[in-house]
């Protein structure tokens, strides 16, 4: 079982930046590949990236790539989503989720775990 809680989300305005932070119970948390997720209103929960265990191998979306960068600190059991260059259409609610896999996933079937959630809102 695994437990995760976002924080850091807020109010930011456009061409700012953000650091996410999930924190996770328990202690095969290295194991686990995570990802990120967002959720706008009215929108599907979409993929933002992942990040695998071991050797911390990232990816991320289209989307937010070259602005989002995803790391994670295996001795605090925290994985972290640093936000750059943000846009009004970066406004969502952002998840973590954890899989009991090496590699990370893009889809959200494959996570067992997920937190629940830190606001992030971007004014233009």
């Amino acid at each position: 079982q695994v437990q995760l809680v976002e924080s850091g989300g807020g109010l930011v305005q456009a061409g700012g930046s953000l650091r996410l932070s999930c924190a996770a119970s328990g202690r095969t948390f290295s194991s686990y590949a995570m990802g990120w997720f967002r959720q706008a209103p009215g929108k599907e929960r979409e993929f933002v990236g992942h990040i695998s265990s071991g050797a911390g191998i990232t990816y991320a979306a289209d989307s937010v790539k070259g602005r989002f960068t995803i790391s994670r600190d295996n001795a605090k059991n925290t994985v972290y989503l640093q936000m750059n260059s943000l846009k009004p259409e970066d406004t969502a609610v952002y998840y973590c989720a954890a899989a009991n896999r090496r590699s990370g996933s893009r889809w959200k079937g494959d996570y067992a775990y997920w937190g629940q959630g830190t606001q992030v809102t971007v004014s233009s």
